[in-house]
């Protein structure tokens, strides 16, 4: 009877499960039940920076992608090197190491290169509707990557990659929602509702057990997020204060990659320490 207590209690929702659920029912019905609103169309806000540079368009707001690429491949590295030590390391290995984080890891990883790929091949027409829409697809893999993440740290191992699918689920549908009907709040619902959880989520002592080794610091990556809002809202302020040197937008990628460096480091600590083994059983003595 005593045994199968463990198993019973962990079918239910702990509590912090709970309150996960209950903001994601809570963001579901702003987006259902907030009146429409209509976002501006790929174009209709031009970037104060469109220079060509050796017939590259609007070339700045293009190149500065490349710390995306570079972010993502760098994490891949790591990831990589991560889980490669893990399969070879001597003895049974114990469940310590944050699986389900790892995977969200791979997902927001993945996404910097998705995220670079978009954006330089949107830039390079901005006034396209369907390239936007897959610059905003590549957002919503990130929005997931950091959800599954964050939730894995700060919530349960468990519902961390449930809640990564339901994110990147809410931001596709979101983003196709405004492609079709040109309605913007499903997607500002995702994003702002999406950073208002994990900086919730940043308030919280990391759950025990769960994603303890990695020491994600949920702050500095929505205080990168931040900057990079403000950036792009001061495109044109930024680009004339720097003498059409640089705009706000292009800062903008710069600051929304220097994201990744919280994760980067946690992952840089989990390669140098050994890794958690079951300890060998005690001996039953008759």
């Amino acid at each position: 009877m005593n045994a199968s207590m463990p198993i019973r209690a962990r079918r239910h929702f702990s509590r912090r499960e709970g309150w996960l659920a209950g903001a994601a029912l809570v963001l579901l019905v702003l987006g259902l039940a907030v009146p429409e609103l209509a976002g501006p169309g790929a174009g209709s806000a031009p970037f104060s920076d469109i220079r060509t540079l050796m017939g590259l368009p609007n070339a700045i707001d293009v190149l500065s992608n490349l710390p995306f690429l570079l972010a993502g491949l760098w994490g891949l590295k790591l990831l990589h090197r991560v889980e490669r030590s893990h399969d070879h390391a001597p003895g049974p290995v114990h469940d310590e190491l944050p699986g389900s984080a790892l995977d969200s890891g791979w997902l927001f990883f993945a996404a910097p290169l998705l995220v670079a790929a978009a954006s330089a091949f949107y830039h390079l027409q901005p006034h396209d509707m369907l390239r936007l829409a897959g610059d905003r697809a590549a957002m919503a893999v990130a929005f997931a990557g950091v959800m599954g993440l964050a939730v894995c740290d700060r919530v349960s191992q468990r519902a961390g990659w449930p809640a990564a699918c339901v994110t990147l689920a809410a931001g596709l549908l979101a983003v196709a929602v405004f492609h079709e009907t040109g309605n913007v709040t499903p997607w500002a619902v995702v994003q702002f509702g999406g950073i208002a959880l994990v900086l919730w989520m940043a308030t919280m002592r990391p759950v025990r057990g769960a994603t303890r080794p990695m020491r994600l610091k949920l702050g500095w990556i929505i205080a990168a997020y931040g900057v990079a809002k403000l950036f792009e809202l001061a495109d044109g302020p930024v680009y004339e204060l720097t003498q059409h040197v640089v705009s706000g937008h292009s800062l903008k990628h710069v600051a929304a990659a220097f994201a990744a460096l919280p994760v980067l480091d946690a992952l840089r600590q989990l390669t140098r320490q050994p890794l958690i083994h079951n300890p060998p059983a005690p001996a039953v003595t008759v």
